[in-house]
Order: C-alpha cells, then structure tokens, then sequence
C-alpha cells in the first residue's frame, strides 16, 4: 500500500504596504484623484476617512438653509480648506448668516470663495465672514441680496484680495441709498475686477479709480452711463492691460478717455510698464462708438494683442490705423459689424503683412 505523504500548505499573508504609508503620501495619493474617487475612497477605513478630510483644499456644496445643522461636523472634518463654493437653487431657501459665520470660524485659511444665489445672506453676515477670512485672495458672488456695506466689510478686511468678481448683486440696486463701495485695504492687491448685470454698479467707481495695481476690468451689462466713470477711472488707473467693455452704455468719449490716458502716463515714463494688450467691445449695436475712439486707440495703445469688436461700426479709417500701428497683432475679432466687408478685411490684411 502506497502512503501518501500530505504535504503541510502554509498561507502567508501578503504584506500591506499601504497601511505603510504614512499619512502625508496617502493625502498626496488623494490630491491626484478626482472627486468622486476621493469619495469612494474616503469610506475604505477610518483612516483614509480621517485623511482626505483633512487633506481636501476645495469643496462645493449646495448652499440649503437646512446645512446649518451640519457645519460643525461637516467642517470638523474638511479643517483645511481654502476654496469654498456654495450655491443654492433659485427655489430653495439658501443658508443665512449664521450658518455662513459658523462656517468662517472653522475655515480661517480659505482663499477663495464663490457664493450662487444665496439670497438669505445680509451686510452683517458677510462683515463677520470678513473678519474671520482675512486671507481671502478670490471672491466670487452672484445674485446675493447683501448690498454695500458687505462688500466694503470685504474690502476692509482682506488685505490680499486680488480678484472680484460680482453679478446681480441685488444690495446695490437702490441709487439712493448705496454707498460708495471704496478699495479699503484691498487697494494695493486687487488685481482683477469683473462686474457683471449690475443696476447702480457705479458705486464701484471708487473700488476701480483706489486699485493701484488694477490690470483686468471686465464691466458687463451694466446699466447707466459709464462714459463719465470710464473718464474718472483712465485718470487714476494706469497699468490696465486688458479692458472688457461688453453691452455698456459708453462712446467714442469713454474709449478716447482711456486710450489718451494711458499715451500720457506711459509716455511720461522712460520704461514703460504694462501697457493695454487687450481690449475687448460689445457695442450691443447702439451705435454709440465709431472710428474717434478706434483712432485714438490705435494711436496711443501700440502693444495692443487683441481687439474684439462685436456690434461696432469701425470703418476703412479706424482699422487701417489699427493695423498699421499696432506693433504685435495676434487676434482681431469683428462681429456683427455692417460696415466691415471685403474692402476693409484687404485693408487689414495689407497692412498687417509687415508685422
């Protein structure tokens, strides 16, 4: 009889190098995953649970007044964010002040936040928020209710503020009892200014004329007469290099103000700075803006890169002197023009075969 011999099988247990890995590689590991994967992996064990919340720099949520109960264990866990988005529909009750403090308290880092529709929000909620994100570097607030008084808390108490940007802020409507929104602190930092479907955005005149370092303005959709302010401003702003003036009530005054402007700080300069590179114009065919304006930019903005022109009536003169002068061209858009045909595309073409 032939006795088998039973071999002994021992089962090792492969090691577990990911247990290994210390908490800072595991967040970097999260870092490079999309959202929903970071998600997935969040619920592996407490752990990686502990540190992707811990290792999360930007998180957006639906803004509901019902988040109010959850902020503390929300933000307990997220304890190191820097961009924030909240944003609510426009059915729903959004969050108010006390939720937003509540969560200004436990993000103290943050630099960046985006506010969507959140309606319940007053001056008094953004003024605490304010002093309790100092470091804010971006904010971005569309059709909100809180008026002037909340967005000078901002500029107040944010030194660092680089980019604004505001659309149907609702606070502002009432020309009679605005106040001036002023650069506060903000005004040596800010560097990028958009203001977007605003009745009454002429109480940010002050904000745009105190930003000494301005080097974007993107006004759109603005009611009122900007011809004035643009005036203003081209006198006291003098490092813009890229302009959006889109469905505005301007003309040839407005633009000869800014290109003039900027000819004599620049020419006042032995080394010029940063000169206009980008100028971009919805005329919303009102016809308010023809060849002046045109002219004087092309005599006076001779770094200019990019020119867009929808809803304007530039004739043969303007864009022969456009692209005759300007000494870099790389993009020229025109849009809805009825005076730009086959004679005056030849025009641009022959003079911009030098450059």
């Amino acid at each position: 009889m032939e006795v088998e011999e039973l071999a002994e099988y021992v089962l090792v247990e492969a090691p577990d190098y990911i247990s290994d890995l210390p908490d800072e590689c595991l967040a970097c590991i999260f870092q490079s995953l999309r959202s929903g994967d970071r998600k997935h992996c969040s619920l592996v064990c407490r752990r990686w649970l502990r540190v992707e919340g811990q290792s999360r720099q930007r998180l957006s949520l639906n803004a509901h007044s019902d988040l109010l109960p959850l902020v503390t264990s929300l933000f307990s866990r997220f304890d190191a964010l820097t961009k924030l988005c909240l944003k609510c529909d426009r059915r729903s009750v959004s969050i108010g002040d006390e939720a937003l403090v509540a969560i200004s308290i436990r993000c103290r880092n943050l630099t960046r936040i985006k506010l969507r529709a959140c309606r319940e929000l007053t001056d008094s909620g953004m003024a605490a928020f304010a002093k309790n994100c100092k470091a804010l570097k971006k904010l971005s607030c569309g059709s909100c209710t809180f008026g002037a008084k909340g967005m000078n808390a901002i500029l107040d108490n944010c030194p660092s503020l680089e980019y604004l940007w505001v659309k149907r802020l609702q606070g502002i409507a009432n020309a009679a009892t605005a106040e001036p929104i002023g650069p506060g602190l903000a005004a040596a930092s800010l560097k990028t200014i958009c203001l977007e479907e605003l009745y009454n955005g002429q109480c940010f005149g002050p904000l745009i004329i105190g930003s000494k370092n301005l080097k974007t303005l993107k006004l759109s959709r603005c009611s009122g007469d900007w011809d004035k302010l643009l005036q203003v401003i081209a006198d006291r702003v003098t490092g813009l290099a890229e302009i959006h003036l889109e469905m505005l009530q301007v003309s040839d005054t407005g633009l000869v103000a800014i290109s003039n402007c900027l000819n004599r700080y620049f020419a006042s300069r032995s080394n010029p700075g940063v000169l206009l590179r980008k100028l971009y114009i919805d005329g919303w065919k009102a016809n308010r803006m023809g060849d002046d304006g045109l002219v004087a930019v092309a005599k006076h903005c001779l770094n200019l890169q990019e020119l867009v022109l929808i809803g304007v009536n530039p004739t043969q003169i303007s864009l022969e002197l456009l692209a005759s002068n300007c000494q870099n061209p790389e993009r020229l858009a025109l849009c809805g023009s009825d005076t730009v045909g086959d004679v005056e595309i030849s025009c641009i073409a022959a003079k911009c075969v030098g450059h």
